[in-house]
C-alpha cells in the first residue's frame, strides 16, 4: 500500500480495498524499521489509530472526502493540540502545544491521519537539516548526504514512503529545495494563500506553508484542503479558493516559458544544466514555447534576504524568554541571567547567528544603512518578476546549484550554505507562488526542476507540472531500500 500516491489511497479507501485503520498500521510499521533516517521528532501512533478508526467510520457512512483516511505528517513548526511542538529546538523541547494551527485544523476535519510531527532545522533556520536540536535527517537516496532543509524531514518521509504526505513551510526555499534534493514534488503558495495561524514564526512577511507530495495531482488535494482566508490571520488573504484539481489536464500548447539567464550562469553545475536542458525539452515537445528572459535584481537576493529575515527573526525570537514557555536555565540569580542563560543554552549556534545579524541591521544607526536598504531590493526583485510574468506564462529554473551535498560538509562555512538557496530566495522576497518537481537524476540523486508563476496561480503551475508528470517517470521513482 505504501508504493500507492494519495490519489490512488483515497480511491483505495473508498472502495474498501482497504481500511484506513490498516494504512496507517503499514505507514507506522515502516516508520519503525527507518528510525535511522531521523526523519521523526514525535511518532503519535495512539493518535493516529484513534484517527484513523473515526476516518473508517466517515468512510462506511459516506461522509468522506479525498484525504479522510490518508496517514499524513506535519513539520514540527505547526502546533498541535497536546502534541509536543519543538520546531527543532531545544528551547521548545518540553512545549505541548494547547491549539491546533489552522493548517493542522483544517487537515484534521479533512478527516486525514496523523502519523507525529516531522524533524526540521532548529526554527525553520537552515538548508540541510542539520541545525536540529534533535540531530541531522539522511537523504533516503544516499544516507551520507543532506536531505535539504529546513523542511528535511518532510521531504525524507515522503520520499522514503514513511508517509503519504507532509507539510512543509518554505521562508527562502525550505519546501521547494529539500522536495529536489529527496526527488519529491513540493508547493510554496503564494504569501497569504495558506494561514499562518499557529505555525512558529521565522520571518513573518516571508514564511508560507504548503504541501510536500509525491505528484503535482497529489499536491492539488492537499492544498485545496490547506488554502483558505482565516481571519486569525492577519497576513491572510480573502480570496476565493479555485478546484486545483479541475484543471490539471488542460493541454500546454502555447504556454510561455521564460528562462531566466541569471538562473544559468557559472554557479549552476552542469549535469544539473544538462537535465534541467532534457526537461524544459519535454515541455518544448508538450506545445510550449520557450523564451529567454533577464531579472537583473535577481543577484541581488541572496544579501537582501539575509538582512530582511535575520532582523525578523530577532523581533519573532524574542518571546522565547525563559519566562512563560519553553527552556528555562537552572537556578538563575536574577532576571538577566534568566534572560541571557535561557536562552544562550535553549538556541543553537545558527539560531543565534541570525538573532545577532537581525538585531545588529535594526540597531540605531544601521537600520537605514541595511534593513531599509534590503527592503528596497525587496522591491525591485518583485518588480523584476511582475515585468517577467506580464510577458510569459511561467518562470523555469534550477532549484539548487547541486544535487544533495554531504552531512556536515558545509556546517562550519554559513556563507557556502547560505549560497545554496541562491535559486529559491528571491521568490520569497516576491512572495509569487513556486513549486519543485523532479526532473531526472545525476549520479544517482535526485534534480528537482523550479516553476514560477503569477501571485495565486497556484492552480496553473499544478497544470504545468502535472502535464510533464504525465510524459515522466521521474517523480514515481523510489530509493533503493524504501520500496
Amino acid at each position: 500500500m505504501h508504493t500507492k500516491t494519495l490519489t490512488e489511497l483515497s480511491l483505495g479507501l473508498r472502495s474498501g480495498a482497504f481500511s484506513s485503520v490498516e494504512l496507517t498500521q503499514t505507514f507506522l510499521q515502516r516508520i519503525s524499521q527507518h528510525q535511522d533516517l531521523n526523519a521523526y521528532i514525535t511518532v503519535t501512533e495512539e493518535l493516529a489509530l484513534q484517527q484513523a478508526l473515526a476516518a473508517d467510520v466517515r468512510l462506511a457512512n459516506g461522509t468522506a472526502d479525498c484525504l479522510t483516511g490518508i496517514p499524513i505528517a506535519q513539520k514540527d513548526i505547526f502546533c498541535t493540540l497536546d502534541v509536543k511542538t519543538t520546531c527543532g529546538s531545544k528551547m521548545l523541547d518540553n512545549f505541548i502545544a494547547p491549539y491546533n494551527a489552522t493548517v493542522v485544523e483544517k487537515l484534521n476535519q479533512s478527516g486525514a491521519v496523523m502519523l507525529g510531527k516531522l524533524n526540521m532545522d532548529e526554527f525553520a533556520m537552515g538548508s540541510s537539516n542539520e541545525t536540529s536540536y534533535y540531530g541531522a535527517v539522511k537523504n533516503p537516496w544516499n544516507i551520507t548526504t543532506v536531505p535539504g532543509g529546513s523542511s528535511g524531514g518532510s521531504a525524507a518521509a515522503v520520499a522514503a514512503r514513511l508517509a503519504v504526505c507532509a507539510t512543509g513551510t518554505d521562508t527562502g526555499g525550505s519546501i521547494r529545495q529539500p522536495a529536489a534534493l529527496c526527488g519529491i514534488t513540493g508547493l510554496k503558495p503564494t504569501y497569504g494563500r495558506v494561514s499562518r495561524y499557529g505555525m512558529i514564526a521565522y520571518a513573518s512577511s516571508l514564511d508560507q506553508g504548503g504541501p510536500m507530495t509525491r505528484s503535482a495531482e497529489d499536491a492539488a488535494i492537499v492544498l485545496q484542503t490547506m488554502a483558505g482566508f482565516d481571519a486569525k490571520d492577519s497576513t491572510s488573504v480573502d480570496l476565493p479558493v479555485p478546484n486545483y484539481s479541475a484543471e490539471l489536464n488542460n493541454s500546454l500548447a502555447g504556454l510561455k516559458i521564460g528562462l531566466p539567464k541569471e538562473f544559468f550562469s557559472d554557479g549552476l553545475n552542469s549535469d544539473v544544466a544538462a537535465v534541467l536542458a532534457t526537461a524544459i525539452d519535454e515541455y518544448r515537445k508538450l506545445g510550449a514555447e520557450i523564451i529567454d528572459i533577464s531579472m537583473p535584481n535577481l543577484k541581488l537576493a541572496i544579501p537582501a534576504y539575509y538582512v530582511i529575515a535575520p532582523a525578523e527573526c530577532s523581533a519573532n525570537l524574542s518571546r522565547f524568554d525563559g519566562v512563560r514557555y519553553g527552556y528555562r536555565c537552572e537556578n538563575p540569580k536574577d532576571l538577566t541571567d534568566l534572560y541571557t542563560r535561557s536562552r544562550g543554552e535553549g538556541f543553537g549556534k545558527e539560531v543565534k547567528r541570525r538573532i545577532l545579524m537581525g538585531t545588529y541591521a535594526l540597531s540605531t544607526g544601521y537600520y537605514d544603512a541595511y534593513y531599509l536598504k534590503a527592503q528596497k531590493i525587496r522591491r525591485l526583485i518583485s518588480d523584476d518578476f511582475k515585468n517577467a510574468l506580464a510577458k510569459v506564462d511561467v518562470i523555469m529554473g534550477p532549484v539548487t546549484p547541486t544535487t544533495a551535498f554531504g552531512i556536515g560538509e558545509k556546517m562550519d562555512d554559513p556563507i557556502e550554505m547560505y549560497l545554496s538557496d541562491i535559486y529559491t530566495i528571491a521568490i520569497n522576497l516576491a512572495g509569487v507562488p513556486a513549486m519543485s518537481i523532479p526532473a531526472g537524476f545525476v549520479a544517482g540523486m535526485p534534480v528537482g526542476l523550479q516553476l514560477i508563476g503569477s501571485y495565486f496561480a497556484e492552480d496553473r503551475l499544478l497544470n504545468i507540472a502535472h502535464q510533464y508528470q504525465q510524459v515522466t517517470d521521474w517523480h514515481q521513482q523510489t530509493p533503493n531500500g524504501f520500496e
